[in-house]
């Protein structure tokens, strides 16, 4: 592509870089420039222009965005996706329904080390997604792409990106009780906020007292009415081997893992019962400010598996904000 400014009888074809200003109106940078466009660059004084001018082997922004918005989602609609049209090189690309964007980030970072003018944003890797929410971003920097560049970019990126619908859409809440220091209102009504963001229905209150056998039998009574279930006890759960995850266990149930690198969030434990997925909370999710558990339960609810390993690799960005219901503040 060749760019710069050019006498206008000799920009016909080309690409206006710069928007030029006229006395009604402007003509704006971006237009082909036909004859009736150089008409009126000449009817006005304008004698030359800043231009882009395709050559052999280029691709147009809007065609080279577009190639590349279809390699990276080919099929749109089977992984809950919206590639919008192309628009001065850019194509975004959105959420249909809510869930999490699968973004996988080597095909990503492969397509962005192509060319520097061949470019795409994406939100971080299974990200919360509401319906219409946007995903990704396709831009062509430059008003063409080299035809090479972009077809090792479109392989390079080829499905890289998708969303994982949510698919438990029945949950319940179960909380322990300590004396009264809590009715549990709070806690059932910030968790029904979390759950109905990501369309899922939220199960009746339910508090038990902070024992095994009253937290089992509860688990249980719920194992066959919902998909997923959560634990929030009136004492933060301090060990492996503390309240919910022993209730957990006694009910037939197994612990997968518990703790995390992740501030507010460390408590969390997670497990099944049976097919059902467990979670046990950290106290912060009384609050509705982001925690650990937020990328957990949201991960667990659009069924993409949590692995210890995934867990501990979320301290590098763990640091969150802390929520000013926290105990014992950080500093102090």
């Amino acid at each position: 592509m060749k760019f710069g400014p050019v006498p206008v009888d000799a920009a016909e074809g080309a690409i206006l870089a710069h928007s030029v200003a006229l006395p009604k109106g402007r003509l704006r940078k971006g237009v082909t420039l036909d004859r009736a466009a150089l008409e009126t660059l000449r009817a006005n004084g304008i004698v030359d222009v800043t231009v882009a001018q395709l050559e052999a082997g280029d691709v147009h922004e809007d065609a080279a965005a577009a190639q590349l918005a279809e390699a990276l989602v080919p099929d749109p609609d089977a992984v809950g996706l919206r590639v919008a049209s192309a628009s001065t090189g850019r194509v975004n690309i959105y959420a249909t329904q809510n869930g999490v964007a699968e973004v996988d980030a080597d095909k990503i970072n492969a397509v962005n080390a192509v060319h520097p003018m061949i470019t795409v944003a994406t939100v971080p890797q299974w990200h919360r997604m509401a319906a219409r929410g946007m995903v990704a971003t396709v831009k062509i920097i430059a008003y063409a792409a080299p035809s090479d560049a972009l077809a090792q970019a479109c392989s390079a990126g080829a499905q890289g990106l998708a969303l994982r619908p949510v698919t438990h859409r029945r949950a319940l809440l179960i909380q322990t009780s300590v004396g009264d220091r809590d009715d549990g209102t709070k806690a059932q009504r910030i968790m029904a906020m979390r759950f109905d963001r990501m369309g899922v229905a939220l199960g009746p209150q339910t508090i038990v007292p902070h024992r095994i056998a009253a937290l089992k039998d509860a688990l249980i009574a719920a194992r066959g009415s919902y998909d997923i279930l959560c634990v929030l006890t009136g004492s933060a759960t301090s060990d492996l081997y503390d309240v919910a995850p022993e209730a957990l266990r006694a009910a037939g149930g197994q612990v997968a893992h518990f703790g995390m690198p992740v501030d507010p969030g460390n408590l969390l434990f997670w497990g099944q019962l049976g097919t059902v997925p467990v979670i046990g909370l950290p106290g912060c999710a009384r609050s509705p400010a982001i925690n650990g558990a937020d990328w957990v339960l949201e991960r667990i609810l659009c069924s993409v598996p949590v692995t210890s390993d995934d867990v501990m690799r979320m301290g590098v960005g763990g640091l969150l904000k802390e929520p000013p219901s926290r105990p014992t503040p950080r500093e102090g």
